[in-house]
């Protein structure tokens, strides 16, 4: 079930049965010469979505904009700043939870955010523990990479062994082809396979270490194909991740 294909009538009525809701969060950033600008929060979006449609869980609206300044330096890409992106998630936590939610999963799709959503649970909690004479609150919040779990990781290896890649990887473009296959680019690159350092600080030292916006990766080998097997093990990983985290 989709919060925002719902009324707030069947909100109430799914908040008799669960307490629990997925959040998909990603980025609008480059993903290389073949890589959708919004890769990140279409692939996050597409898992979380799979995973309500089988299990009926709640998928709140997905958060498309990420921690993203180290892209900057290509054209299209949006940041949140950190300090942004932590007021938001804490507000949508905090919204949520006075409606009656108390479980909140976040599925990423974005490494870059992993750190300031982390800082913005410990900020939801931090504002629970510090209430004068409180009680124990049901709260809970967790994220995941839609990519790291066991099926998907293991697809990944086999599909694409030492050249998936960190970022604008072969999986990611794969799912979001087989998302959208009418917006499938095709480009040239050279090198065939991008450095695979991960060390970089700001906008304009990425850009110059990662000239065509790669790490480490070669999604020419990314196919809709592909993207529909990790899909099916990605949708998997979640529900059980998601299922273990409600009990």
């Amino acid at each position: 079930m989709q919060l925002a294909l719902a009324t707030w009538h069947e909100v109430e009525e799914y908040l008799q049965t669960s307490r629990g809701i997925i959040v998909p969060v990603g980025s609008t950033e480059q993903h290389g010469p073949n890589g959708l600008i919004g890769t990140d929060h279409l692939d996050a979006e597409f898992i979380a979505k799979g995973v309500g449609d089988k299990i009926g869980a709640m998928v709140a609206p997905t958060l498309a904009y990420g921690m993203s300044q180290h892209h900057l330096g290509f054209a299209g890409s949006v940041t949140l700043r950190p300090s942004t992106m932590i007021a938001m998630v804490g507000d949508i936590v905090r919204s949520l939870a006075r409606n009656g939610f108390e479980r909140f999963f976040f599925i990423n799709g974005h490494g870059g955010n992993i750190a300031t959503v982390t800082a913005a649970f410990d900020e939801v909690y931090a504002s629970l523990s510090l209430l004068p004479n409180g009680e124990p609150s049901p709260i809970r919040c967790r994220m995941m990479m839609w990519s790291n779990g066991k099926r998907a990781t293991d697809i990944a290896e086999e599909l694409y062994p030492g050249v998936n890649g960190s970022h604008a990887t072969a999986a990611e473009v794969s799912l979001a082809q087989f998302y959208h296959p009418e917006a499938i680019k095709h480009a040239q690159m050279a090198p065939k396979v991008a450095p695979a350092s991960t060390s970089f600080f700001d906008c304009f030292d990425y850009r110059k270490r990662y000239p065509d916006g790669r790490i480490g990766s070669d999604p020419s080998l990314s196919t809709p194909q592909h993207g529909e097997r990790l899909f099916a093990a990605a949708v998997d990983d979640m529900i059980d991740a998601y299922r273990a985290f409600l009990a």
